[in-house]
């Protein structure tokens, strides 16, 4: 089977666990304060404070900022739940906006658009791996005196621009076992605000400023030194691997028939956490049933847009967004993981070509 994500766990994360596990201690200590150096200088970020998840990651960052009961934030309605998800669990409200149609990211005239006196934040989501429109945001954000946290769960190594995605402003990472860090869990906020960065590692800890003496209302959000050991070993590697992902994507692009590839911007540098095409209406699932005949995991990224789910729908945060619900449609997922060989990328390749072809000449 060719797996949509496979983590590269070698010799050196078996011997950094085994480490972690003789020294006694598992608990938030000195492997996840080197990691959150280590992460800070790789990014060229300021400040790194590792956390639990991605979505403690976007929790933490908010509340950090100051976001809560009676704010908006704009969110995409392209993404992965947590992103939103974390807007309600601090106490605020996501406006959802649709995609721009090139890149999955969020459409900032329509985001401009969505903007009230109750907005406070914006949270732009770096989507599959491609950086959104950061230029257009910040003019945004700038215009309206918004907060912008990035999530950039699926965009680690991405840059816009030439500089990498958190190597100033705010914004969050998951290590979550099929991102290109892949620690089984964890996560890190990054921020050049000296008082975000000093909120943020108070609230991932109960709301300790000192051992024992709770300043704030929050929870249990520390990074594990198990996770710290592995996200270090990997951290070493990212590039290498993101330059492999880049190099897969370009041999399937150049290859693929029949289907939308995916684009990147001039600006942008795509690390391709995920490869995603499109798949004209109604040959998608059949595409994807065909691909795992031929034992070959390809996963839909994803078939309902946040406005289309129930808890949203229960909460009467909607709208009309006909680019996501077309994206929904049509998008299906490929390998592109670093651990493909030669052959791997042949089969996907020479499988999406045949049964797109054989569909094609059917329906022709």
């Amino acid at each position: 089977m060719i797996r949509i994500a496979e983590p590269l766990i070698g010799p050196d994360e078996e011997q950094a666990v085994l480490d972690v596990l003789r020294s006694g201690r598992l608990a938030q200590g000195p492997r996840v304060e080197e990691f959150e150096e280590a992460f800070a200088a790789y990014l060229g970020a300021t400040h790194a404070i590792a956390v639990s998840s991605g979505t403690s990651a976007l929790i933490v960052a908010l509340s950090a900022h100051g976001i809560g009961d009676g704010d908006e934030v704009v969110v995409p309605t392209f993404t992965y739940a947590a992103t939103a998800n974390a807007v309600l669990l601090v106490g605020a409200r996501p406006v959802l906006v649709d995609m721009s149609a090139d890149t999955f990211a969020i459409d900032v005239d329509l985001a401009e658009a969505a903007v009230t006196p109750q907005t406070r934040a914006i949270v732009p989501v770096h989507l599959f791996g491609h950086p959104g429109n950061l230029t257009g945001i910040h003019a945004l954000a700038g215009r309206h005196a918004l907060i912008v946290v990035e999530d950039a769960c699926q965009a680690l190594g991405a840059q816009w621009q030439g500089r990498k995605i958190g190597a100033s402003g705010t914004a969050c990472f998951s290590f979550y076992a099929t991102k290109a860090i892949a620690a089984g869990e964890g996560g890190m906020i990054v921020t050049d605000d000296g008082n975000v960065a000093g909120l943020a590692r108070k609230l991932r800890n109960q709301g300790e400023g000192e051992r024992y003496v709770t300043e704030l209302l929050s929870a249990n959000h520390r990074m594990t030194e198990i996770a710290a050991a592995l996200g270090l070993s990997q951290l070493a590697r990212l590039d290498d691997g993101n330059e492999k992902r880049r190099a897969n994507a370009a041999w399937l692009s150049e290859r693929l028939a029949g289907v939308t590839t995916p684009s990147e911007l001039p600006e942008a540098h795509h690390v391709y956490q995920q490869y995603t095409i499109r798949v004209a209406a109604g040959r998608r699932d059949g595409l994807q049933s065909a691909l795992a005949e031929n034992d070959i995991e390809a996963v839909v990224y994803y078939a309902r847009s946040l406005h289309q789910q129930p808890l949203y729908q229960e909460r009467g945060i909607g709208g009309s967004f006909p680019v996501a619900e077309a994206a929904s449609r049509e998008v299906l997922s490929l390998p592109v993981h670093p651990g493909l060989s030669a052959p791997d990328l042949e089969r996907i390749a020479a499988t999406v070509n045949s049964v797109i072809s054989l569909t094609e000449s059917r329906s022709g």
